[in-house]
């Protein structure tokens, strides 16, 4: 017979993949842009300090076959913001390339953001090997609990550098559910954050990465 406990989360969890499983979706791809420019429809922004440059450039090797976007300026947190995206409970998923940096070489995804200062985001990184889910409150960033282990910092799985990715999160009230090159590592709880915010992208300090195929939905 099933602990109280981990009945509950698996009955939480069937209740997660059906609020998140009929949603409408949103494609985005770069092959229409003129390349060395930024992105039409989107923000750039950062929390804490730089100057971000987000960029369409050529690359023959992205699962588009056609046009990325690119990041290639330090600063402490780069973030490029969806401008007519406002989802409470819905995915983000993008496919990235992890190119360069010496002290970082991190992309991720960014949810519920309220501005550059407030919002989640779910990051790879192919120096540390692992990915982790982080709260930004403040400008202030902390990593969040994997749900069933206290402590710890993410999961470690092998982020190769110069090779495409996928990373995605699931989101429905306060449950957040991670995957990463189709597979599911892990997911969190918190409620910090509970009303609709833009998504977006990110990336860390040094990081030169390449981003393609973003995909976002809104639950219906």
């Amino acid at each position: 017979m099933l602990h109280p406990q981990r009945r509950w989360g698996i009955i939480a969890t069937m209740i997660f993949f059906i609020g998140v499983s009929d949603m409408s979706n949103h494609a985005i791809s770069f092959e229409s842009t003129q390349t060395g420019v930024a992105p039409e429809g989107w923000t750039s922004t950062l929390t804490g300090s730089g100057a971000p440059k987000w960029t369409i450039e050529s690359d023959e090797t992205a699962p588009s076959k056609s046009n990325v976007l690119k990041q290639s300026v330090r600063a402490t947190y780069p973030l490029l913001l969806k401008n007519d995206s406002s989802i409470k409970d819905g995915f983000v998923e993008i496919k990235f390339k992890a190119v360069a940096g010496s002290q970082d070489r991190a992309a991720g995804v960014v949810w519920r953001a309220k501005d550059a200062n407030n919002y989640y985001v779910t990051r790879a990184n192919a120096l540390e090997d692992n990915v982790v889910l982080y709260k930004t409150v403040g400008g202030v960033r902390s990593p969040l609990d994997v749900v069933g282990r206290k402590g710890g910092y993410g999961i470690d799985v092998k982020v190769l550098a110069d090779t495409w990715h996928s990373l995605r999160v699931d989101f429905s009230g306060s449950r957040f559910r991670v995957s990463f090159n189709g597979k599911q590592l892990f997911e969190v709880e918190d409620s910090t954050f509970v009303d609709a915010g833009k998504v977006g992208l990110w990336t860390k300090a040094d990081s030169v990465t390449l981003f393609d195929q973003v995909t976002y939905g809104e639950a219906k």
